[in-house]
């Protein structure tokens, strides 16, 4: 299983972490169609990395950053999970809100949407350019550290490691409750050699050089797009019980 995860991002046993994300950020769409799909998601590591590896899908972050944990861990790198609290405006979300990656002194992470490509350092104060912006990581009260982007604070890092059933909570939550971001409208988003295309509802947003462009399309369209920019092959469209029926973060 492990070579046809590498086969799907266009890696080798011998690809340094920090390609590997990048190739991973590129090949492997954040989406949250399951959640509108009715398809359960489970934190167990063989089903989340067959997700990723022979089903062609991709995920939020829990499914995401815990396939890739299971992949490095495969290669030999020592990863460890850690938990963060997203930014909501001037306030953070609740513990366990996201889920990223620790291999070292280096911040992986693949699950957040419209971020980083290459990893993070945690030990360095200092500005870290990247093709997504600029990042900075600073120290927060007790002992965690805040990631910025563009001079925006994204999330609030604990450095403390965790297993990935603690988040299986949280998880849940994402799924079932109708409060939560991910259970709004389907999503999924990628990032391009020239910006970033999106998909969020009936709308495809394509973000070239910083300009956006936004268009609504109709249920054959829609499942063309995700399909021909994202790999992904569904037999309906997701939020709806048949794919003629009505339907209805941080990524666009």
């Amino acid at each position: 299983m492990i070579d046809a995860y590498l086969d799907r991002i266009g890696a080798t046993r011998t690809t340094s972490p920090a390609d590997l994300q990048e190739l991973h950020l590129r090949a492997v769409p954040f989406e949250n169609l399951s959640i509108h799909l009715g398809e359960p998601i489970v934190l167990d590591e063989d089903a989340l990395v067959a997700k990723i590896a022979t089903g062609r899908r991709g995920g939020f972050c829990y499914e995401l950053n815990g396939a890739f944990a299971v992949l490095l861990r495969a290669l030999g790198h020592p990863v460890h999970h850690l938990a963060a609290r997203v930014y909501l405006g001037d306030r953070l979300s609740a513990p366990f809100e996201h889920l990223a990656l620790r291999v070292d002194d280096t911040l992986l992470d693949v699950g957040f949407g419209d971020f980083a490509l290459r990893p993070l350092s945690l030990t360095s104060r200092a500005d870290q350019p990247d093709a997504e912006g600029v990042f900075r990581v600073v120290e927060a009260e007790s002992g965690d550290l805040d990631v910025y982007q563009d001079d925006e604070p994204q999330y609030r890092l604990e450095l403390r490691p965790r297993t990935l059933s603690d988040f299986a909570p949280m998880c849940w939550y994402q799924q079932h409750f109708p409060g939560s971001p991910f259970a709004k409208a389907p999503l999924a988003t990628l990032p391009t050699g020239e910006g970033r295309v999106t998909v969020s509802g009936h709308r495809v947003i394509t973000t070239v050089g910083g300009v956006k462009e936004e268009r609504e399309v109709g249920d054959a369209e829609l499942l063309g797009v995700y399909r021909e920019v994202f790999g992904i092959e569904l037999d309906r469209v997701p939020g709806r019980s048949d794919s003629a029926a009505p339907a209805s973060r941080r990524a666009d």
